[in-house]
């Protein structure tokens, strides 16, 4: 079953991270190590420790949120578990861990000191931006070195000291009687979190973790070329690790809002061209501008069909990490007149009774045509 780590803290579930600390401070007084040296009290600690730490997480927030419990560990009666099979041993190894001597199954302290987590924020671009790649800046609200201590969560820059509880092991062992014997579990200390060693004079900003929550601007560099989803890794910009460890990188994911005129695919710029019934029949140059607004040229060649593609090499987008562009592609559609004054008519008149055209032709029998093109374009791919 989920904790309800808002009811250890005592606060409601749109506390805000400074109602979360002051909370959690108002708490720590009354059961913090150097004031109430019973167990229970250190348990206690521990607790509220570990519900300000996930409160003030936005990922695990979201888990806590949604009904879940992002501390949930399985105990399966030590601290290696079972996982990965039985480990090679025997049955006699598992029974050890059950009723063997006090180091069964533990694993030592883990460091104090350990790397932070990397960090991912999402950036909005246009395609303009993309094309010519643009320096951006972006806020992030990730852990950073804690600067009244920097790093060393002790108030008076004191190094920590052996844990009293576990005798700097990181771990207790529990005996309790069942109808099987003396069966034995290891758990991690609840007074040190499982490294060893305590902090005697906490840093009352950071609460001894060496580290606090802060939003900050960070500029990034997108390159040229790039696309929706991809990601820019910026070394060393995510969260600081506990104990002031060094921190970790910081993911930029892009997401890149729909562009008015082109359709991108991969390197290449698609858009729709209307073209005149007359242009498309004698043929004719139109300008076409990119994304940045740079006009080129779109020769439409005569006799130009409607769903024809007209391709121009190299006016697409860039590829990164190379000086060649991809292609713009030009989709046709025939503009036909709907009203027709009567010169224009005659004219057309004129026009078709020199060519003949007097039957209409199925596209679907003669076997060409729009139908023809489009089972084309889908079945062939």
């Amino acid at each position: 079953m989920a904790r309800d780590y808002y009811g250890i803290l005592g606060v409601d579930r749109n506390a805000s991270d400074a109602d979360i600390k002051k909370a959690f401070r108002r708490k720590a007084r009354k059961y913090h190590p150097d004031v109430n040296d019973s167990a229970e009290a250190a348990d206690k600690f521990n607790e509220l420790k570990i519900a300000q730490e996930v409160l003030t997480d936005p990922q695990k927030r979201s888990i806590v949120d949604a009904g879940g419990d992002p501390e949930a560990q399985p105990n399966y009666g030590g601290a290696g578990g079972f996982s990965g099979g039985f480990g090679g041993g025997g049955l006699g190894d598992i029974f050890e861990q059950f009723f063997g001597g006090a180091g069964a199954g533990m694993r030592g302290p883990k460091p104090r000191v350990r790397p932070g987590n990397d960090a991912l924020v999402r950036m909005k671009l246009d395609l303009a931006e993309c094309y010519t790649g643009v320096r951006k800046e972006v806020t992030v609200d990730t852990a950073i070195l804690c600067d009244a201590c920097q790093g060393k969560g002790s108030q008076s820059g004191q190094s920590p000291v052996t844990c009293p509880t576990c005798q700097g092991r990181g771990e207790v062992v529990e005996t309790q009687r069942s109808f099987l014997g003396n069966v034995q579990t290891v758990r991690e200390c609840s007074r040190c979190g499982g490294t060893g060693e305590i902090i005697k004079d906490p840093c009352p900003k950071c609460d001894g973790d060496g580290r606090v929550k802060k939003r900050r601007p960070i500029t990034v560099d997108i390159p040229a070329g790039i696309d929706d989803g991809m990601r820019v890794r910026l070394s060393g910009q995510g969260e600081v690790g506990p104990g002031g460890g060094p921190a970790g990188d910081l993911y930029v994911e892009v997401r890149v809002a729909p562009d008015s005129v082109f359709v991108r695919e991969g390197d290449d710029l698609h858009l729709s061209v209307s073209v005149p019934m007359v242009d498309a029949a004698l043929g004719t140059s139109i300008s076409v501008k990119d994304p940045v607004g740079e006009e080129f040229p779109l020769d439409i060649a005569p006799g130009t069909q409607p769903d024809e593609t007209i391709t121009v090499e190299g006016r697409g987008m860039p590829r990164i990490r190379s000086d060649r562009k991809g292609n713009v592609v030009a989709h046709v559609s025939v503009a036909v007149p709907t009203k027709l004054d009567s010169k224009t008519e005659k004219l057309l008149k004129q026009v078709k009774n020199h060519r003949k055209d007097d039957a209409v032709v199925n596209d679907r029998e003669s076997g060409g045509g729009f139908f023809s093109r489009l089972r084309s374009r889908f079945v062939g791919r």
